[in-house]
């Protein structure tokens, strides 16, 4: 085994190379420019956009675009905002959060980008239901099939680890240490939970996620600026920080060994990307699914995604943990994080963290199981969703209980993987979504009640 997790490692190095954190930042920075930094220009429209004033309940789709939102964030607030942020700063050191920063903003115009083609490739089953996502707008608007097939293969083997069994690990660890509950007793009511929501599809998810999100997120969010108002004075120091080392290696400190420039790029870039999963093309699949027949609108709602997970909560976390001094610990992962908010947060703290981390895990693999299920759809037909769902349910247990080392490096290799086609296909359909995007604000943008006045309906 540990001769197995040495060659995985390896590859996972290889995969997330210099090359990968190229591609990435290459075409943020790209379509950025070709949009006219659509993210910034056109934010406000697309918080418009959640608050339904635009909907048509008419429209073909499934959930509503602030659902769509909510189970695309639930995919993405997960472990990645806790123990992502955590081991990035662990291992390359403050300035590893500059770089979350950077592939949050640039992810914003990615995921713009892949929403925006999913929901324009999308297919509408006879039964009103949808399936989006990078696979179709591969097969349908690039014109190679092959790499729709990769990503879905990609996608559904991924969905088993981050999104199902590394969920679990992360559930039942802190409930066991903390409270002394069995991992194997919370995997299996966590499967029982999970199965209730899933078996009912994207409608059922994007519900409990637009519940859930917003409620973990005001609760996560507020301990953690309780935290940071407390140690105001400190702020200033712990930003400096995060600059300074963005650009320059960072001597041991502590627990810290230290990290030279390119470990505090790589692991800014991975863990920003495992945290907002902008470039991987994943939220697309949950995107495609919502009751709109304008793409871009969907594409400027979930461009919001990498805003709230990356530029909001990924830096609360990562501004407790360095203004508190917890990051020379020597702790990692979400041990760290816990001892961060302990340290801010006395007692009420850690649990800040425990039950944080219990709902992001838990809407983190609701959403998953849609995205492996429409991987799955995809690769071997609508019978296979259902026999997918059931095995999701059935990993659940195994994640709670098993070392998850393998897991994790499996989970990023693939996260690795996926981003490659997708990022083939945004550039490659980069000139049609210009094109889709200047029709679109070539256009008065009319609320559902101003187009039917006009209408004098």
């Amino acid at each position: 085994m540990e001769n197995l997790i040495a060659l995985l490692d390896k590859v996972d190095s290889y995969v997330w190379g210099p090359f990968l954190i190229i591609f990435l930042l290459f075409t943020g920075v790209f379509l950025t420019i070709r949009y006219r930094f659509i993210q910034i220009r056109k934010f406000g429209h697309g918080v418009g956009l959640i608050t339904g004033r635009y909907e048509d309940p008419k429209d073909e789709g499934e959930i509503t675009h602030f659902q769509a939102l909510s189970a695309a964030l639930s995919a993405t607030i997960g472990t990645g905002n806790i123990a992502g942020v955590a081991t990035a700063i662990v291992s390359g050191g403050p300035g590893a959060v500059f770089w979350m920063w950077v592939t949050g903003a640039l992810g914003m115009v990615n995921k713009y980008n892949s929403a925006l083609l999913g929901l324009n490739f999308r297919k509408i089953h006879p039964d009103g239901t949808a399936s989006g996502g990078p696979m179709y707008y591969l097969e349908r608007g690039l014109k190679v099939k092959f790499l729709g097939w990769l990503f879905a293969f990609f996608g559904a083997v991924a969905s088993f680890g981050i999104g199902d069994m590394v969920q679990a690990n992360s559930v039942a660890k802190p409930l066991e240490e903390n409270l002394g509950i069995p991992s194997l007793a919370t995997g299996l009511i966590v499967a029982l939970f999970v199965g209730l929501v899933i078996i009912g599809g994207i409608k059922r998810i994007g519900r409990v996620a637009s519940r859930v999100v917003p409620f973990m997120c005001v609760v996560y969010i507020l301990g953690a600026l309780i935290i940071l108002l407390t140690n105001l004075e400190k702020l200033p120091y712990a930003v400096g920080l995060i600059i300074k080392h963005a650009f320059s290696p960072t001597s041991a400190a502590g627990g810290f060994l230290g990290a030279t420039v390119a470990q505090t790029i790589r692991f800014g870039v991975a863990r920003g990307l495992f945290s907002n999963e902008a470039g991987l093309g994943s939220a697309s699949i949950a995107h495609s699914a919502a009751k709109t027949k304008e793409p871009v609108r969907e594409g400027l709602v979930a461009m919001l995604g990498p805003f709230v997970d990356t530029i909001v909560i990924c830096s609360m976390t990562a501004l407790v943990i360095i203004s508190t001094g917890a990051w020379t610990s020597g702790l990692t992962s979400s041990p760290l994080s816990a001892h961060a908010f302990e340290l801010g947060l006395p007692v009420v703290g850690k649990w800040i963290v425990t039950f944080g981390l219990v709902f992001f895990a838990f809407s983190t693999m609701l959403t998953w199981s849609y995205y492996g299920d429409r991987c799955s759809e995809y690769i071997l037909g609508s019978k296979a969703v259902m026999p997918y769902r059931w095995l999701f349910v059935m990993c659940i247990p195994i994640g709670a209980v098993v070392k998850i080392d393998l897991v994790w490096l499996l989970t990023d290799i693939m996260n690795g993987f996926m981003a490659f086609p997708n990022l083939i296909g945004i550039l490659g359909l980069s000139g049609l979504v210009a094109r889709m995007t200047n029709e679109y604000f070539s256009r008065p943008q009319y609320t559902y009640k101003e187009k039917r006045r006009n209408l004098g309906v």
